[in-house]
């Protein structure tokens, strides 16, 4: 018998989810570095054990919702953002989670408010409270970030004084409000594309990688899909010139949004521009709000030779992996070319990376948002980086475009892979914290399991 399913069972077990993740995050989260506890401390081992109780309920009253979206009697958009609001609250006051890129983001806003050179300088230059807390590795690296979110950033400084609270909570509502671009534009892209606005909203905007990397972690990577996204829709509509403008400061937040100004070019040319002028417009365009957008923040064109900053020796992408495996295999035969393996290995993933979005483009190129969402997958799986929040970046429009439910599946299944593949603290976990983890979650399948008794136990006396 399956389990009985509705809209407000489904917005209380997120609910409950969320809000183990906020108070689990408050021991064992990205926290402050004079907040930090050891991770053997019983209130950090408690911590860890709700956040991954908590992750697993938000993934069930996910799936739960997928159910229902796809019933004969399926929730309206407008009640699926109330359950986006309902599940993100408790996460507005939570400490930041996952990741501790947030205090990057801080430090370097600082150091642009400061006039320090964030693409010449890592946040150590800055010094101060805001330095301590980066995570070591970054201290030492230049801002990889383009200017429109730096200054974002910089105004932010400013307007907190530095002040550490003020400005995790400034930093988390900028990722609410690309959440809310992102909620806003998915249905109108999936009418675009012949898909159903619930089920583009589920798989796009309630995803839990998007409530605990963008929400909780408030990751830039929010404000550039909401941007992509909204340029996208102008794009759609009569207003292509404010779609290369809104594609182009997207980019200018990430760099990976600025294969939206493919997707613009081809929704000029099925507008029945000429494919010269589409695209000497679409550049045009982008190339203004280039200018002006940097003049804006001040930060000159340094971001421009960033974008090769250095990743995780540790970073878990297929490239990376591929690299480290055959440079311990080349040093155990003794070879000199050890240290080249990883860089080849990264130049080949950026070869295929090519390949794959032209293939992808020649394709889908009738449905541009879909190729785009397929372009950026592809830029994430085989980068020289790889997080578990880059997956949004194709996933969201994925979600919008996909010409087929397996799709969905196939990325629903995905996702929940991803969403419990990091620690609350960001940190690498040791063999005890994946005990408590694992224990966390199975708790909450447990937990799971009994209400589903539960439930069940009325209908079966019933029919006794």
């Amino acid at each position: 018998m399956a389990f009985p399913v509705d809209l407000r069972r489904c917005q209380i077990l997120g609910l409950a989810g969320t809000a183990f993740l906020a108070l689990g995050g408050e021991t064992a989260g990205a926290l402050p570095v004079r907040e930090l506890l050891a991770p053997t401390s019983a209130h950090a081992a408690l911590g860890l054990v709700g956040v991954y109780f908590g992750v697993v309920l938000l993934i069930a009253a996910w799936l739960l919702l997928g159910r229902l979206v796809r019933s004969a009697d399926p929730p309206t958009p407008r009640a699926l953002l109330l359950v986006l609001a309902v599940w993100a609250a408790p996460l507005l006051i939570a400490p930041p989670l996952f990741s501790r890129d947030v205090y990057s983001y801080l430090a370097q806003g600082a150091m642009v408010d400061a006039h320090i050179d964030v693409y010449a300088h890592g946040p150590a230059h800055l010094g101060g409270p805001l330095a301590d807390e980066v995570a070591p590795l970054w201290r030492h690296t230049a801002a990889p970030y383009g200017p429109v979110f730096l200054g974002v950033a910089s105004a932010l400084s400013g307007a907190t004084r530095g002040e550490l609270p003020a400005g995790l909570l400034g930093m988390r509502l900028i990722a609410l409000l690309g959440v809310a671009l992102m909620a806003a534009v998915l249905p109108r892209l999936a009418r675009h594309s012949g898909a159903d606005p619930a089920a583009a909203l589920w798989l796009g905007a309630l995803n839990p990688l998007v409530l605990l990397h963008l929400v909780a972690g408030a990751h830039n990577d929010a404000l550039m899909l909401g941007l992509l996204g909204a340029g996208l829709v102008a794009a759609l509509g009569r207003w292509p010139v404010l779609g290369a403008v809104l594609v182009t400061l997207a980019a200018l937040v990430k760099a990976p949004a600025a294969l939206g100004l493919a997707a613009v070019v081809v929704l000029r040319m099925r507008a029945g521009q000429h494919p010269a002028k589409a695209i000497l417009s679409t550049t045009a365009g982008s190339a203004a709000t280039t200018v002006v957008a940097t003049a804006a923040a001040g930060t000159g064109y340094g971001w421009t030779g960033a974008l090769d900053t250095p990743v995780s020796p540790q970073n878990w992408a297929p490239t990376s992996l591929l690299g480290r495996a055959t440079a311990t295999l080349l040093d155990m035969a003794g070879s000199d070319l050890a240290p080249l393996a990883v860089p080849v290995w990264h130049a080949l993933g950026l070869l295929l990376t090519a390949v794959l979005v032209l293939l992808i483009w020649w394709r889908w190129r009738p449905r541009p948002v879909y190729a785009l969402g397929l372009s950026l997958a592809a830029v994430a799986a085989f980068g020289p980086a790889l997080r578990p929040w880059y997956a949004l970046w194709g996933l969201f429009l994925i979600a919008a475009a996909a010409p087929s439910t397996s799709v969905r599946h196939r990325v629903a299944a995905l996702t929940g892979v991803l969403a419990l593949a990091v620690l609350p603290s960001g940190e690498p976990a040791d063999v005890g914290q994946l005990v408590l983890a694992v224990s966390g979650g199975a708790l909450a399948v447990v937990v799971l399991w009994q209400a589903h008794l539960a439930a069940q136990a009325p209908a079966l006396e019933r029919t006794a």
